[in-house]
């Protein structure tokens, strides 16, 4: 099979070499790639493919000539034994079960349910509807479903419905050296490029030395300017953990492009929405913060302001004082963003989640009245028309707190 693919791929354009393939067969023989039709696909175009002009070709021949293979992949898993798979803590729930499962109505009520649930739980409890526990319908625990509650723990999978997380979680920084997939965005983020000659005149200007020279009869009249260089300054802000760790990869991507392109750059990290901190490290997000009114006094209104989110959370955690996941906030997130956007007059959101599903998620659809609609999708065109947004002088306007 896989030399019928070596010769498919030379014959559709691709010099792929000998050499290459036989790093391919070491390469599986090593298990670097296993069981995994994703994990071999970057693995075979890692070691087949020198030039990226030739990706697009290794994508059809590769497309067609393993079609069906990740379906047979997909029989062989199903049959491992059920119970390998299963976990004590996590529990699959019906449609109908799901349909039965109310939330408590408001955020109010929902914290003083836990409170009186603390008070009167005395053991732990698993698969129930009241208690906090594990694998059940309360609004509390994790491992189970409610389409509103606070998730306690973490066992089993998680259904992202949480208003509110009781739990010590760890964020890596994302990696400003990653460079697979950057080049593409740093091919958009340079519309943002505004080049100025600032600084010590250190450069050698040869027209000038050649205008000077003749001007002075033949003497030779050195000129010197400064360097040209990209005055454009931006503040990247940058949505971590969370449902977040879906788009870590592309995030990097975007990172790493404009830590390349940009010399003025800045960046923070926030989790799921702005309030009164941010950090520069997620290892020390505890005990190194950044007041945001210390970054409003800091940055000048002429910075490009970036944030970088999927938007998807409890819409309380916009709205209401204390909503926070992970703290309680005195001030609603709605009215951070208010001041930000009236002290930065370039500001836009990319998103990395598809933008067909941007319309039934609330969380998203308030975030982009506080942006003045200027969401764009974390794609090559939606960076494109942010980079022109950010280029233009927008009046942005405040959107209601609440």
């Amino acid at each position: 099979m896989l030399v019928r693919f070596f010769f498919e791929l030379r014959n559709a354009g691709v010099p792929v070499s000998l050499t290459e393939f036989l790093s391919l067969l070491q390469a599986l023989e090593a298990r670097v790639a296993f069981c995994s039709a994703e994990e071999f696909y970057w693995l075979a175009r890692l070691a087949l493919v020198k030039d990226e002009r030739h990706f697009d070709r290794f994508d059809r021949v590769f497309a067609e000539h393993f079609a069906g293979a990740e379906r047979l992949f997909q029989k062989l898993v199903a049959e491992v034994p059920a119970e390998w798979l299963q976990s004590l803590a996590q529990r699959l729930f019906t449609e109908e079960e799901r349909a039965k499962v109310e939330s408590l109505g408001s955020w109010d009520k929902l914290l003083e349910t836990l409170r009186k649930r603390l008070e009167e739980q005395k053991e732990r409890h698993e698969g129930g509807n009241k208690w906090v526990g594990t694998g059940g319908t309360s609004p509390f625990g994790s491992g189970g479903y409610n389409p509103e509650g606070i998730r306690i723990g973490n066992a089993g999978a998680r259904q992202r419905r949480a208003v509110k997380v009781w739990e010590a979680r760890e964020y890596r920084n994302f990696d400003d050296q990653r460079e697979l997939g950057t080049r593409n965005l740093k091919m958009a983020l340079r519309r943002l490029r505004k080049f100025a000659r600032q600084g010590a005149a250190d450069e050698l200007d040869l027209d000038g030395t050649i205008d000077a020279t003749a001007r002075n009869a033949g003497w030779l009249d050195l000129k010197l300017r400064p360097e040209r260089r990209n005055a454009v300054k931006v503040l990247l802000l940058l949505d971590v953990g969370g449902s977040m760790e879906d788009h870590v990869r592309v995030c990097e991507e975007l990172f790493s492009a404009a830590r390349s392109e940009f010399r003025h750059l800045e960046y923070f990290y926030f989790h799921n929405f702005i309030y009164e901190n941010l950090w520069k490290d997620n290892r020390r997000r505890h005990a190194e913060r950044t007041r945001t009114f210390d970054l409003l006094r800091t940055f000048n209104p002429d910075y490009r302001v970036i944030f970088v989110g999927d938007a998807a959370m409890s819409p309380y955690e916009i709205v209401q004082p204390g909503g926070s996941v992970e703290h309680f906030n005195e001030e609603a997130g709605s009215l951070w963003m208010q001041r930000m956007t009236a002290h930065f007059p370039h500001l836009v959101w990319l998103n990395p989640e598809p933008e067909e599903r941007w319309e039934w998620t609330p969380s998203i659809r308030l975030t982009q009245q506080l942006v003045s609609g200027r969401m764009f999708p974390l794609t090559l065109d939606g960076l494109d028309r942010a980079t022109a947004a950010l280029r233009r002088k927008p009046a942005l306007s405040s959107a209601p707190a609440g």
